[in-house]
């Protein structure tokens, strides 16, 4: 076990992120130590929040105190959503500095039901923006089709943004082609293009859980093409995020990117997102042991920080490994499931796996909105 295991995997370009926030976890200091453990970003979405705001009482007080001020329940949680990544970002504002810009971010998701609705999220997204006034800020924006010029306008316009549900390399081309447009529209007005950042977050093991149920199916079945569905089980999503590292190297090397970088630009790294795993029969950290490579972001869970802190083996970089074998297995998979058909469910279900919890957290607060004030309609 290494006895710096966050500080290690940064040394080999790979910057942790904690996918994880909540208001104890800032104001008891275990936030700031997770900082000095090698903590590089902190990412939130609206699950997150949802657990942490409805599920705890950390923010009864704020949230009385909201009510009372007469704001409705959306209102209410901006407030409190806000208030935590501002305290967030100003414990990684030292990683911001030290790193000249380029690390030390903490992300908000903008509303997910705005996923198709482009100009909604532009609305939201600048408004969040200007809102959170933190210059180690992200707005997180997904990679649907109708996000696409979203991020592309958001990033001309100087914010920075985290591209998140991402399920497919050929998406992963699409969004990078949005974020190469979105720093040329900016250069085009004289804008800065190196004071901006952006990520794209390629999630993993929602891609395997899907992928495996389907390849468990058939490998029951048997018969022609069983035993291509077993060797291929718990494959995919990491020869995917392997296939995404290449063209993003690709990119690197392009005319479009050099010329944005002899202006300053940073590239839009690759972020390993959904890296805790879902079948216990996988090892705990698979998903960042596999990964290691230069220009990269892993959010970690809680339970996989801590597993990755215990028995993490930060020894080399991998994410360049077999590039051969990973394509290989792409291409296999499109024998058995249409790559297509795959990435289209997942972004799907992952849309609706924000907007669920982020309903079920405006209704709660809704409910104590409607009890206190009740409450003071009819006092004892």
């Amino acid at each position: 076990m290494s006895e710096k295991p966050l500080r290690e995997l940064h040394a080999l370009g790979k910057s942790p992120w904690l996918d994880f926030i909540d208001r104890d976890l800032i104001r008891s200091g275990r936030l700031a130590a997770l900082v000095e453990e090698g903590v590089r970003g902190v990412t939130s979405n609206p699950a997150i929040f949802e657990k942490a705001i409805a599920h705890s009482d950390h923010y009864d007080e704020e949230i009385e105190r909201c009510i009372r001020s007469g704001q409705e329940a959306r209102a209410i949680y901006e407030a409190l959503a806000l208030s935590d990544v501002r305290d967030a970002a100003d414990i990684l504002a030292s990683v911001y500095a030290e790193s000249g810009g380029g690390d030390g971010f903490v992300s908000l998701e903008v509303s997910p039901g705005l996923a198709h609705d482009a100009e909604a999220t532009v609305a939201e997204g600048r408004r969040l923006w200007q809102a959170f006034d933190r210059p180690n800020a992200m707005i997180k924006v997904p990679a649907t089709r109708e996000g696409l010029p979203a991020i592309r306008t958001l990033l001309a316009e100087g914010v920075n943004v985290n591209v998140t549900l991402l399920f497919s390399v050929a998406r992963y081309r699409e969004v990078a082609d949005a974020w190469l447009a979105g720093l040329e529209d900016r250069a085009k007005t004289q804008g800065s293009v190196g004071e901006v950042s952006s990520v794209a977050s390629f999630f993993l093991s929602r891609i395997d859980t899907l992928v495996d149920a389907t390849l468990d199916r058939l490998a029951s079945v048997g018969g022609h093409g069983a035993e291509l569905a077993r060797t291929l089980r718990g494959r995919v999503a990491i020869a995917g995020a392997r296939c995404a590292y290449a063209a993003f190297e690709e990119i690197l090397e392009s005319d479009r990117f050099r010329r944005l970088a002899a202006s300053g630009a940073r590239p839009q790294r690759l972020l390993w997102a959904s890296t805790g795993t879902k079948d216990p029969a996988y090892p705990d950290t698979k998903y960042v042991d596999a990964l290691v490579g230069a220009h990269t972001v892993t959010t970690l869970p809680p339970a996989t920080l801590e597993a990755w802190c215990d028995h993490g083996r930060p020894a080399r970089e991998r994410v360049r490994e077999d590039p051969k074998g990973a394509v290989r297995t792409l291409s296999q998979l499109a024998e058995i499931m249409p790559p297509s058909e795959i990435a289209d469910q997942l972004e799907s279900e992952g849309v609706r796996k924000f907007v669920e919890p982020f309903e079920a957290l405006h209704t709660a607060i809704e409910s104590k909105r409607q009890t206190m004030l009740a409450i003071g309609d009819n006092p004892t």
